[in-house]
């Protein structure tokens, strides 16, 4: 016998949950948004199983999505980093209020991709509690709400593979929105010599060895603020990383002024001091931001953040002719894709490569190489006096 229910959730969105149960056979349930396709599911369920027609459902037509978010919570996330973990738990709240009635087997990309308009389209809270100081209303940006996605689509994964819940992750079929290009700030060579000057007189004294390793070596804020001494080999000028962003072992390699500066800080450590730029709290790693800022305002320079040291590093190390996979390496990039946004900057280099390529398939000399200047410049002449 079929039982159908009327739900209104709190946005006053109505739908219709409808369980039909026979002796000897599993409560079937299933919601939707018409009470007339729920009568029919129902009267299917119910012709299939007096007809002998009806086979065991799956996972996907007994559990509902918020059953999924709370065993992914509760199993799968306290292998993560704290940072994840907080993240991640964030976005399942945002899904599970707005998909937890679902069953799974509802839960089509469809569902999915009306959700994901909704993501983009609600106001998201001001970041002041003051009414006259809100502003405009703010929206989450296409690069939050990728990160949002990406989370549903590694719980999914895991539902599909290690449990067999679903029999397919729906977030194949949903579009992501696209995420604007890679932002490229890099100090020019006056600003990198004003800002240095500055952090060199800074009131915290650990401002300046810390940007100069940021500068030296591409590393994150994190990985530089949380360096203890037994990971630092002076004599062969690295620093060993062992929580990364992306959870592989990184070197920093320390060379020229940066190991200069290490070693002085390694003369003037006091006994029992652990992490290389400690700060008043045992444990925790100095804070810098004021002094940061109070740098940045002394150099008069604007539109730049600490982690922009990091795309500086990565673009000297593209106009010094580094290739792309170089660059990745030293930054801790997995892929090429995030290094890509450093292309036009050794452009040169790579000019320099398919001139050297050219010459040698070409078997052409130094000789005939100066001929063939000669020529261009001929007729570079040429063409000037006929426009003329």
């Amino acid at each position: 016998m079929a039982s159908i229910q009327e739900r209104k959730s709190e946005d006053g969105t109505i739908t219709y949950r409808v369980q039909v149960r026979k002796r000897g056979f599993p409560p079937q349930t299933a919601t939707f948004e018409r009470k007339t396709d729920a009568k029919r599911w129902a009267h299917d369920i119910e012709s299939a199983i007096n007809e002998g027609r009806f086979f065991r459902t799956t996972e996907d037509r007994r559990r509902t999505f918020s059953e999924m978010v709370e065993k992914y919570i509760k199993e799968n996330l306290p292998d993560k980093k704290p940072q994840l973990q907080q993240d991640q738990k964030n976005h399942l709240a945002w899904w599970n209020l707005n998909l937890g009635r679902y069953l799974l087997v509802d839960v089509t990309p469809a569902v999915i991709t009306d959700a994901r308009n909704k993501l983009a389209s609600e106001p998201i809270a001001p970041r002041t509690a003051n009414p006259k100081k809100r502003g405009k209303a703010r929206f989450r940006a296409n690069a939050t709400i990728v990160r949002y996605l990406g989370t549903l689509s590694v719980m999914y994964s895991t539902a599909c593979r290690e449990w067999a819940w679903v029999n397919d992750n729906p977030l194949r079929k949903v579009r992501k929105p696209p995420e604007p290009r890679g932002r490229v700030r890099f100090l020019s060579d006056d600003e990198r010599r004003r800002l240095l000057d500055a952090c060199q007189t800074s009131f915290n004294p650990v401002l300046y060895p810390v940007v100069v390793i940021a500068l030296a070596t591409g590393a994150r804020s994190s990985e530089i603020m949380n360096l203890t001494w037994d990971r630092i080999d002076l004599e062969r000028g690295r620093a060993i990383l062992d929580d990364t962003k992306n959870g592989e072992r990184r070197a920093l390699h320390l060379t020229a002024h940066a190991l200069n500066v290490v070693k002085g800080l390694s003369a003037r450590r006091k006994d029992g001091e652990y992490l290389l730029f400690p700060g008043n709290k045992p444990g925790r790693p100095a804070e810098l931001r004021k002094a940061w800022l109070d740098a940045l305002k002394r150099a008069k320079i604007g539109n730049f953040r600490f982690h922009d040291l990091r795309h500086s590093a990565a673009s000297y190390l593209a106009m010094n002719g580094a290739t792309l996979a170089e660059i990745a390496e030293i930054l801790g990039h997995k892929t090429l894709a995030m290094v890509k946004r450093y292309t036009h900057l050794s452009e040169s280099h790579t000019r320099q490569v398919v001139t050297r390529m050219t010459e040698n398939i070409f078997n052409i000399s130094p000789k005939t190489k100066g001929a063939a200047n000669d020529i261009n410049a001929t007729n570079a002449l040429a063409e000037r006096d006929v426009t003329s």
